[in-house]
């Protein structure tokens, strides 16, 4: 029943990308309810598309592609084929290893559909949504347009299809993962993850939380280690030292970017607090280490990314 729903989502969506935005509209009867079935098939949609050649080919992974059905009607946040290629990098994947793992595949197609149609209007009077995968996505609206769990903008909305509406995204979203669960998945972070899990904190960020991670990334490690002239494994071979340095940037409680911006600074478990300053739009920490992505969001909390090492006080 599941592979059924999806393919009536990602017909939906390839229907009605194939057609020039501009002229895209509703097919309605003289009743004015959406007709379906007047619309390309599946097969023929995809070979004119020409930006979702990934999103058919994952369709085409998990077994969809045979399907012939829709149902609806149903809201599409669709990434283009630039999202998946930055998606594929930020994890460290190629497009053979997603499209090989169903279940995974599955979780992030579900993950950018919501039942009903939701047109633009409506989208900016919501600060999340429930998607078909069971989690919701977080909606906010800013100086820039509409953006989704603080990484995807919304960069096309209202492309109608008859069992739906589209609203193209420039980010691929990922279902939330509890914490250690999101690190694990981001390979720029695999420094910080065996730093948690040889200290022992690993556990306590599966925990119910909520908590807010600063994440430096593998070169904000490097970077430390360079600086210090240390290996490592002699890093991680200090786990006093290596205790003090992660609760440095662990807070309690989850803190969107919206609230960090708002603060002067925030006092961490490792009980010495981090000094915040808003420059030309960006967010510092300790006056020099920049957020560089924020709102990771977890199910447990929230996630920052920043490109340098905090270090205590002491």
């Amino acid at each position: 029943m599941r592979k059924l729903t999806v393919f009536g989502v990602l017909l939906a969506l390839l229907v009605a990308v194939a057609l020039p935005a501009g002229s895209v509209a509703r097919a309605q009867d003289d009743s004015g309810t959406n007709q379906v079935g007047a619309s390309p098939n599946i097969v023929e949609v995809a070979q004119n598309a020409g930006n979702f050649t990934t999103l058919l080919a994952a369709a085409e992974a998990a077994g969809l592609a045979d399907t012939l059905a829709t149902g609806g009607p149903f809201t599409v946040f669709a990434p283009t084929d630039a999202a998946f290629a930055s998606a594929l990098n930020l994890l460290g994947m190629s497009a053979d290893d997603l499209l090989a793992n169903e279940a995974f595949l599955t979780e992030i197609l579900t993950y950018h559909v919501v039942s009903g149609e939701v047109t633009a209007a409506e989208v900016v009077e919501l600060d999340k949504a429930t998607t078909l995968q069971g989690s919701d996505i977080n909606i906010a609206l800013g100086p820039n347009g509409v953006t989704l769990n603080g990484t995807a903008n919304v960069v096309l909305t209202d492309i109608f299809a008859n069992n739906g509406v589209v609203h193209v995204i420039d980010s691929v979203l990922f279902p939330p993962d509890n914490i250690m669960g999101t690190i694990s998945k981001n390979y720029y972070m695999s420094t910080l993850q065996a730093a948690l899990e040889a200290a022992n904190l690993d556990g306590a960020l599966l925990g119910k939380g909520p908590y807010t991670l600063f994440v430096p990334t593998d070169d904000a490690f490097a970077t430390l280690l360079a600086t210090l002239d240390v290996t490592a494994d002699e890093l991680l071979a200090d786990t006093a030292l290596l205790t003090d340095v992660l609760r440095y940037h662990v807070v309690s409680g989850k803190l969107t970017a919206a609230d960090v911006a708002e603060l002067s600074s925030v006092k961490t478990l490792n009980g010495a607090s981090i000094n915040i300053e808003v420059r030309d739009g960006a967010v510092f920490l300790n006056d020099g280490v920049m957020v560089t992505q924020p709102d990771l969001i977890a199910s447990n909390g929230v996630i920052h990314v920043i490109d340098g090492v905090l270090l205590p006080p002491q």
